[in-house]
């Protein structure tokens, strides 16, 4: 790996870092680049795994992650520490609002929900049809989402 790192800076002039990568494989892998200006070269890449095969699904959905940036493919993915610590902080700024104590807790549920649609690919509202999430646009093509990366130059 490293020799072809170096190669491809010798060729270029310029120093190149590998920083990290993906190797996806499965029923059905798909990739997307998305360049930020159209004479410059990919700046976003992702690479999306599916269990069956489906062009323009895999397609529209590696889209998806590319423009919404998700972190998780579903709320199973994040880290308890993590779901811990949104909790925390929609508890605290319950509190901080001045929010009826009986409330908080349904508070704290709507703004932790609101975060797994931000962050779990699954839940994020379809771009291209907000009222349906990906997990449903999956499921009415017939195909699963089992795992994605989504790269960005520059980004560690």
């Amino acid at each position: 790996m490293q020799q072809l790192i170096d190669e491809a800076s010798a060729t270029i002039g310029e120093k190149l870092e590998l920083s990290r990568f993906a190797h996806l494989t499965g029923a059905y892998v798909a990739s997307y680049l998305h360049k930020s200006d159209p004479a410059l070269p990919p700046t976003l890449g992702v690479l999306l795994e599916l269990d069956g095969a489906n062009e323009q699904v895999a397609k529209d959905v590696a889209q998806q992650i590319a423009a919404m940036a998700p972190k998780y493919l579903s709320r199973d993915e994040v880290p308890e520490d993590v779901v811990a610590n949104e909790r925390r902080l929609a508890e605290q700024m319950a509190r901080e609002e001045g929010k009826p104590e009986q409330a908080v807790p349904k508070i704290v549920d709507g703004r932790v929900n609101a975060f797994f649609k931000d962050f779990t690919l699954l839940e994020q509202p379809f771009v291209k049809e907000n009222k349906k999430t990906v997990g449903k646009v999956l499921s009415e093509a017939g195909v699963s989402a089992k795992r994605f990366a989504r790269f960005k130059v520059g980004q560690a």
